[in-house]
């Protein structure tokens, strides 16, 4: 019997757990159905001769800003620019205004989402004192995508500096739970370099290798009083790869492109507080040890941490200039760039942002090309040669570190839940995003 679809992508070269192959894809009801010579009456064909398929990025680390912050950005500019890139699934960060730390701020955010996201999503729940006893079943509504803690640097009631409130999170509760692990006593202690220093090429220095080092150690050992899983995010420094590479059985790792591509302290003078984040970018001692941590393996995770701000904003003089950068539109590019140049395989790209991410966090139905999973698909030129540059970036804020860089490699085309979303870099039809799904949530959502 002949199968009719509604999306064939024919002739590719996908990229799936068992290799890459040259198959077309077969796409019913927004799921993939047939892998393989795709034969049968098809809606549409989309020809991707000569092209890559992958499984649509999952970009668990991103700031959005809303509610509270739209001037920098907001869900509908974020998940546009997500999609330009290749990105199908985003992990939201709650830090906005008011914070994301009950039922009521999950829903609007969910609500705010469902009239105007791009692409799928999720919103992390922060945990701090105020709710670390309703976490396990906080953690569990549906569009959960976990708890977040941080340990230094964060917004208003967020911050979770002392080992208690940090035990009393990790005790409530079964799924992951990612963590900023920066030391803030270490940090406050160290604020005067910053206030001193002449420009923003102090803020390795402020907040150093050991305020790094000093959190991520006392987070393992809380995490193993508790027998909790925790996902270390952004790590910049080789020491904590050494200590990370020994708790595998606890601990689950995130680097940033940001990290893996820039370098103290020609980042600094070139981009001033452009390139300013937490933590911070570090020198190519520490850079080549966070590739070195892909190539063994103890990396499981790349984010892009996106975390716009204004121009307005980064041209404050250093420290006042806030921390962060775009990131999710230009992580795709950047790492087949990487790949280009032989950092990486195409299949370690593929495992670090989709299959990844997928194990980790218990996402239903994505992260890899395989029949019955959600047809989100990014398809790539390794061949192009383009350059990216401001004027392509989608975000809200307008600009990316990266303006002027050329790479090697580049989404062609991104494809979410069986609909072609964008092509030729412009984005087509309207936001269709949907909660992402995890195996540890509830299926309804609450009352509000």
């Amino acid at each position: 019997m002949t199968s009719t679809f509604d999306l064939v992508l024919a002739g590719g070269r996908i990229v799936t757990p068992g290799g890459i192959t040259e198959a077309d894809i077969g796409i019913t009801g927004g799921r993939i159905t047939a892998i393989g010579d795709v034969s049968g009456a098809a809606a549409e064909r989309l020809d991707v001769g000569g092209l890559h398929v992958l499984p649509g990025v999952i970009d668990s680390q991103v700031h959005f800003r809303e509610p509270g912050l739209e001037h920098k950005e907001d869900i509908t500019h974020g998940t546009r620019s997500a999609i330009k890139g290749g990105v199908t699934s985003i992990f939201e960060m709650p830090n906005t205004s008011p914070l994301t730390l009950d039922e009521r701020t999950l829903c609007d955010k969910l609500d705010r989402s469902a009239r105007g996201a791009w692409c799928d999503y999720a919103f992390f729940m922060g945990g701090n004192h105020e709710n670390a006893h309703r976490l396990s079943d906080l953690e569990r509504l549906p569009g959960c995508a976990g708890v977040k803690i941080f340990m230094g640097s964060s917004t208003g009631t967020l911050l979770a500096k002392d080992d208690e409130v940090i035990a009393a999170v990790l005790a409530n509760g079964s799924r992951r739970v990612s963590v900023h692990a920066e030391d803030e006593d270490r940090l406050v202690e160290r604020q005067p370099i910053a206030v001193d220093a002449e420009g923003p090429e102090a803020h390795p220095d402020w907040r150093d290798v050991e305020s790094a080092v000093r959190a991520t150690r006392r987070l393992l050992a809380l995490a193993r009083a508790a027998n909790r899983r925790v996902h270390v995010l952004h790590i910049s420094t080789r020491d904590e790869m050494e200590i990370l590479a020994a708790h595998k059985d606890l601990a689950t790792v995130e680097v940033t492109l940001n990290h893996l591509t820039m370098t103290a302290p020609e980042c600094y003078e070139r981009l001033g507080a452009f390139a300013q984040m937490n933590p911070p970018v570090r020198d190519e001692h520490h850079r080549l040890g966070l590739w070195e941590a892909i190539r063994t393996g103890v990396v499981d995770v790349i984010g892009s941490d996106h975390a716009p701000h204004t121009v307005e904003e980064k041209e404050r003089p250093y420290p006042s200039s806030p921390s962060g950068m775009p990131g999710v539109q230009t992580s795709l590019p950047l790492l087949l760039d990487h790949v280009h140049r032989g950092r990486l395989t195409l299949e370690r790209l593929v495992d670090l942002t989709a299959a990844g991410p997928q194990r980790i966090f218990g996402i239903i139905g994505k992260g890899r090309i395989a029949v019955g999973y959600d047809a989100d698909l990014a398809v790539v030129d390794l061949a192009a040669r383009r350059e990216i540059t401001d004027e392509w970036i989608a975000s809200k804020c307008g600009w990316t570190p990266f303006d002027g860089t050329m790479v090697t490699g580049w989404p062609v085309a991104t494809i979410l839940r069986g609909h072609v979303v964008m092509r030729d870099d412009e984005v087509l039809g309207t936001p269709s995003g949907q909660p992402v799904r995890f195996f540890d949530t509830s299926p309804t959502r609450p009352a509000t």
